[in-house]
């Protein structure tokens, strides 16, 4: 069983396996266990094999589009595909919205990789799981009772499970880096702006992101350099050169200079009793690549993180109030309750916002700068998923420390760093400056070096009869 794009792409050029191969035992896998994880909306099987027959024949015949040729990838159904529909998972969304492959997935498909389908979301990427609602609940692979993790739940479960080896998801408020964290993988929000958003519905305009989701850094930084560059579709989108973020991925992190904020004094009794020995442990794995890490504290850091919970409801008000208007009964319940808080914000509150969030771009470089940093490390949640059936929104949001990276808009990552004291995964998060992906993702690759948490399987996916590999 390959379980990464570096590792399935070693195969696929030495011949030790096909792209069809690899698509029909992630298919294989999707049809033992997605009736129990709920990851595909939609599946495209007929035309995933055609693509990877192509592909196949492309490698054999000497044309190489790179890592990502013949690799499984699925897509989160708020961003478009030529296949079909994109329905936001929501019974709202008008079924001809978005036409065609977005500006990423033409990206993803130009460069040899295989769509298998789209994945599961929450309703236009906000809110809770709605077992009223006629859409698959996404559950955690390495315990079924526990959720997937925010509104990327599908792509994270989809992956960790090996339906997929990647796959696209969104980051408003952490939901690339929370699930990535609760399903045991890797999961970049690059810089905002790195990456178009054109053919994705929208949540949070100056919030959003569509971010890769792997096995590992090296599969997200394959990923991204395909992924990343201007669109003119995008007004967010910035100009400027991508980087070859696979050729900084030496393992060595001699030099680099990392701060720490573990950030438990903000998570109150939401902290795990294993957090404190794996944010040791994750310390001492940097150090031994060569960093020197130094604690620091994130200036404004509850009121960014405030900032862009609220923020982005009010975004999403903006976008949705003709329709919460007229179809109220046909949103979730969780929608509802938080598309409608940006209904209580002021357009001073929102002008404010936005100026405190230029003031915490400004003190967050000067920590950069003043202490010398070249990266902050964190917990990407101080606990491990929740129970599916006991989830509350207002339990969730004081151990979830990725919002902050939204507010500022710089790149982070979560990689697993190990598990909680129930035996669920937990996440690293690793944020740059701005446009400094590659640091990100060299400080994630060399962790991942000195550690072996990435390349662990929930236990139903090992035992399953689908493993041939």
């Amino acid at each position: 069983m390959y379980t990464s794009i570096t590792d399935a792409a070693a195969a696929l050029r030495s011949g030790e396996t096909t792209s069809v191969d690899l698509v029909r035992a992630g298919y294989a896998l999707a049809d033992a266990h997605d009736s129990e994880l709920g990851v595909y909306l939609a599946r495209f099987d007929e035309t995933a094999l055609a693509a990877a027959e192509k592909a196949d024949a492309e490698l054999a015949g000497g044309v190489d589009r790179g890592p990502l040729h013949g690799i499984p990838i699925g897509v989160k159904d708020i961003i478009t595909t030529e296949e079909g529909e994109t329905t936001a998972q929501s019974l709202v969304l008008d079924r001809s919205w978005g036409v065609g492959d977005a500006p990423v997935v033409a990206r993803l498909r130009a460069a040899g990789a295989v769509i298998t389908g789209k994945l599961t979301t929450m309703e236009y990427a906000i809110g809770m799981p709605d077992v009223t609602k006629p859409f698959p609940l996404p559950r955690n692979p390495w315990n079924t009772a526990h959720y997937s993790g925010g509104s990327s739940s599908g792509t994270g479960g989809g992956v960790a499970a090996g339906f997929v080896l990647g796959g696209l998801g969104t980051d408003t408020g952490g939901s690339v880096r929370w699930p990535a964290a609760v399903d045991g993988i890797s999961g970049m929000k690059q810089t905002f702006g790195r990456v178009p958003k054109a053919g994705c519905v929208p949540l949070g305009y100056s919030y959003d992101n569509i971010g890769p989701m792997a096995r590992s850094a090296a599969d997200c930084a394959a990923m991204l350099s395909v992924m990343a560059g201007h669109d003119p579709r995008d007004a967010c989108s910035v100009d400027r050169p991508v980087d070859d973020y696979l050729s900084g991925l030496t393992g060595s992190l001699d030099g680099m200079r990392i701060g720490l904020d573990t950030l438990k004094a903000h998570s109150g009794e939401f902290w795990d009793p294993a957090l404190d020995g794996l944010l040791a442990d994750a310390v001492t794995a940097l150090e031994a690549a060569g960093a020197t890490v130094v604690e620091v504290d994130l200036p404004l850091y509850e009121e960014l993180k405030t900032i862009t919970m609220s923020g982005f409801c009010a975004e999403a008000y903006a976008y949705h109030r003709p329709d919460l208007q007229s179809r109220w009964p046909d949103f979730a319940a969780g929608t509802r309750a938080a598309v409608i808080d940006g209904a209580l914000i002021s357009g001073g509150d929102y002008v404010q916002m936005q100026r405190v969030r230029r003031v915490g771009q400004r003190l967050l470089g000067e920590l950069y700068a003043d202490a010398g940093i070249d990266l902050i490390v964190t917990p990407t949640t101080s606990e491990p998923a929740p129970l599916f059936d006991d989830m509350k929104l207002a339990d969730l949001i004081p151990s979830l420390h990725t919002p902050y990276w939204n507010a500022v808009g710089n790149p982070a990552m979560s990689v697993p760093m190990g598990f909680s004291a129930a035996g669920l995964p937990m996440g690293l998060q690793l944020c740059g400056k701005p446009f400094d992906e590659a640091a990100v993702f060299a400080a994630g690759h060399a962790f991942q070096q000195q550690t072996d948490w990435h390349t662990r399987v929930p236990a139903m996916i090992t035992a399953s009869s689908a493993l041939a590999a």
